[in-house]
C-alpha cells in the first residue's frame, strides 16, 4: 500500500487526529489529578457498607458522594478545558442566556434561589437523623429483619430525594457571570487549524477548506443553541436533529454554495467522533454488568441485523443491497455510528448513509420519549426497562436521556448494555466487508484474496478499538478513585466526549448540507426503507426485551442484587 494514502484518506486521518486528542488528554489530566485522589479511598468504605447490610447505607452514600465529588474536570485547568469544549447553554424564553450570563443575572439567581436552597438543606437534616434513627433500629437486629430493613431503605431514599433537591438548588446558586462566545470562537480556530491542516496535507487547500467550514461550524452552533431551548429539549429534540434539519433547508432552497463544498465532509468528522467513542467503551465497566448485558447486546443484535436484512432482500425486494444492510445495521446496532462503518464497508452512496441516518434520527428522537413512558406506564421493573431501551434505542445519548428518566439504575444498565453494544461495531463492519466483497460483488469468476477484504474494511475501526483497549488498560491499572476522577471525569468526561459531539454535530450539519430531496427520491423505493425500519425495530423491540427478561430476571437472576 502506498505510503501517501495514509495521509490522503479520512480513516487513517481519523485515527491520527482522534488519536492525537486522546493522547493529549491524557497527557493533560494525568499530569493534573485532583489532589485528593491520591489520599481518599472511598470505594474501600462502600465496599465494607455492601458487605455490612443489604441495601445502600447512610455512609456507603457518603461515601460515594465523596468519591463522586472528586473530578478531574473540576480542576482549574479541567474547568477551563470544559469551557473552551463546552456548547452553547440551556434557555427558556431569553436566547441570550444561552451565551452571555451577565452579572445581574448571576446575582438575581442568588438571591431567587437562597431562601429555597437553605430550606433544602433544613429539611435534608431532619430526613437524615430519621434515616439514620431507622437504620440503627434495623442494624440492632443486625440486618436481619425485614421490616426493619424496608423502613430504612425508605427512610434513607427520602433523604436521597432530599439530597438531590438541594443539590440541585446549590448547582442553580453557582451560577456565574460569563460570556461563551470567545471561547466558541476558540474552539472554532482549534477545529479549523487541526482538521483544515489535515485536510490541506490531503490535497484541499487551506484557504479553500476554511470559508466552508465556518458556515459548518456557524449551523452546528445554531443546532446546539436550538436543542438547548427548554421545550424543545423536553420533548427529546435533540442537536441532530437540528443540524441535519438547518442543513437540509439550505441544500433544497437556495441551494449549497460550491465555497461551502469543499468543508462537507461527513464521514471524516464522524469517524473522528468515533475513535474518541472507542475510548468510552471500557472493557471492565463491561464486565461489571456481567453475561445478561452481553446476551442482550450481542446475541440479540447479530440475529435482527441478519433477518432485518434477509427480509428486505426476500420480502420487501429493496433493489440495493447496501441500503439495505446500512439500514438493517443502523436499526440493530447503534445508529449512526454503526451506519457509517457499514456504509464504507458495503461502498454505500451518499444517498444511502443519509437516509438511513435520517430514519434513525427520527425514531430515536421519538423512542427516547414514548419507551420510557411506556415503561412507567404498563409496570416494567426499572432494570428491565433500562436493558430494554439500551439495546433498542440507536444513540448512546438518546439511551442515556430515556434512563435517567426511569431512575439511576436503569440508566446504569441502558448505558452499560449500549457500550456493550457499540463493542459490535468493528465485528460487523469486518463482517460486512467481507460478506459484500466476496458475494455480493463478487461475480463468481474473481478469486477474492485478504487483500481486498483489508481495502474493503474501515481502517477508522482499528483506531476505535484500539483507543477502547489503551484506555481499558489504563483504567484497570490504576486505583478505582484515579480511574473515575483522572479518565471517567477527566479525559472523557471533562475532554473528548465534548469533542466527539462536536464532531457528531459538523457531521450532521454535513449532511443535511450534502443532501438534496430529489437525489434521495430514488432510494425511498416507495417507502420499503421506511417499512424495513419499522419492521426491524419491532422485531428488535420483541426480541430484546424476551432477551432481557430472560436474561435478567431467569438465568442470571443473582445480578440483580448487584446493580
Amino acid at each position: 500500500m502506498s505510503k501517501k494514502i495514509y495521509f490522503t484518506h479520512d480513516d487513517y486521518w481519523a485515527i491520527w487526529i482522534g488519536g492525537f486528542l486522546l493522547l493529549l488528554g491524557l497527557g493533560i489530566y494525568l499530569s493534573n489529578q485532583p489532589a485528593q485522589v491520591a489520599s481518599s479511598d472511598w470505594t474501600s468504605v462502600m465496599e465494607a457498607e455492601n458487605a455490612k447490610a443489604p441495601f445502600k447505607t447512610i455512609e456507603w452514600y457518603e461515601a460515594s458522594d465523596q468519591h463522586l465529588a472528586i473530578k478531574g474536570s473540576s480542576t482549574s485547568i479541567g474547568k477551563l478545558i470544559k469551557k473552551f469544549t463546552g456548547k452553547p447553554g440551556g434557555w427558556s424564553s431569553n436566547p441570550a442566556t444561552s451565551f452571555i450570563t451577565s452579572a445581574s443575572k448571576a446575582e438575581a439567581n442568588q438571591v431567587k434561589y437562597q431562601a429555597d436552597y437553605e430550606e433544602a438543606l433544613e429539611k435534608e437534616a431532619q430526613l437524615k437523623k430519621i434515616a439514620f434513627s431507622s437504620q440503627s433500629l434495623a442494624a440492632l437486629a443486625n440486618f436481619q429483619d425485614d421490616g426493619a430493613n424496608d423502613i430504612a431503605v425508605t427512610a434513607i431514599d427520602n433523604w436521597r430525594t432530599s439530597v438531590e433537591k438541594s443539590q440541585s438548588l446549590k448547582k442553580k446558586l453557582g451560577l456565574k457571570a460569563g460570556n461563551k462566545l470567545g471561547y466558541l470562537l476558540i474552539l472554532f480556530a482549534f477545529f479549523a487549524l487541526l482538521l483544515g491542516g489535515a485536510k490541506a496535507i490531503a490535497g484541499i487547500p487551506f484557504a479553500k477548506f476554511l470559508p466552508g467550514f465556518a458556515l459548518v461550524f456557524g449551523m452546528g452552533v445554531l443546532a446546539y443553541f436550538i436543542a438547548g431551548q427548554a421545550d424543545l429539549k423536553a420533548v427529546g429534540l435533540g442537536y441532530a436533529i437540528w443540524a441535519i434539519i438547518f442543513g437540509l433547508l439550505i441544500s433544497n432552497t437556495v441551494g449549497v454554495p460550491e465555497w461551502v463544498k469543499p468543508a462537507l465532509a461527513t464521514e471524516y468528522y464522524i469517524k473522528i467522533g468515533l475513535v474518541l467513542l472507542g475510548a468510552e467503551i471500557l472493557l471492565s465497566k463491561v464486565l461489571a454488568i456481567g453475561l445478561p448485558g452481553i446476551f442482550v447486546a450481542w446475541v440479540v443484535t447479530p440475529i435482527v441485523l441478519v433477518s432485518t436484512y434477509w427480509f428486505g432482500q426476500k420480502v420487501l425486494k429493496i433493489k440495493s443491497k447496501s441500503l439495505n444492510m446500512v439500514i438493517s445495521a443502523d436499526m440493530s446496532v447503534c445508529g449512526v455510528s454503526a451506519a457509517v462503518a457499514t456504509a464504507a464497508a458495503s461502498n454505500a452512496s451518499k444517498e444511502e448513509l443519509t437516509l438511513a441516518v435520517g430514519l434513525s434520527m427520527v425514531f430515536t428522537s421519538v423512542m427516547m420519549v414514548v419507551m420510557p413512558t411506556f415503561i412507567n406506564w404498563v409496570g416494567i421493573p426499572e432494570i428491565l426497562g433500562g436493558a430494554w431501551m439500551g439495546g433498542t434505542i440507536d444513540a448512546t445519548g438518546a439511551v442515556v436521556a430515556a434512563g435517567a428518566f426511569l431512575g439511576d439504575k436503569a440508566l446504569s444498565v441502558a448505558a452499560t448494555i449500549k457500550m456493550i453494544q457499540n463493542i459490535l461495531i468493528g465485528v460487523i463492519a469486518f463482517g460486512v466487508a467481507v460478506y459484500f466483497t466476496t458475494k455480493v460483488n463478487n461475480d463468481g469468476n474473481t478469486k477474492i484474496g485478504a487483500g481486498e477484504i483489508w481495502r474493503r474494511f474501515p481502517k477508522f475501526i482499528i483506531g476505535f478499538l484500539g483507543a477502547s483497549i489503551l484506555f481499558s488498560l489504563i483504567y484497570s491499572s490504576i486505583s478505582d478513585q484515579a480511574a473515575y476522577s483522572v479518565i471517567e471525569q477527566g479525559v472523557i468526561g471533562g475532554f473528548t466526549k465534548n469533542l466527539r459531539g462536536w464532531f457528531f454535530c459538523l457531521a450532521f450539519v454535513s449532511i443535511g448540507l450534502s443532501t438534496n430531496f430529489k437525489e434521495l427520491k430514488d432510494q425511498l423505493q416507495g417507502g420499503k426503507p421506511l417499512l424495513l425500519y419499522l419492521i426491524g425495530q419491532t422485531f428488535n423491540l420483541c426480541l430484546t426485551l424476551a432477551m432481557a427478561y430472560l436474561m435478567f430476571y431467569v438465568v442470571f437472576d443473582g445480578v440483580l442484587a448487584k446493580i
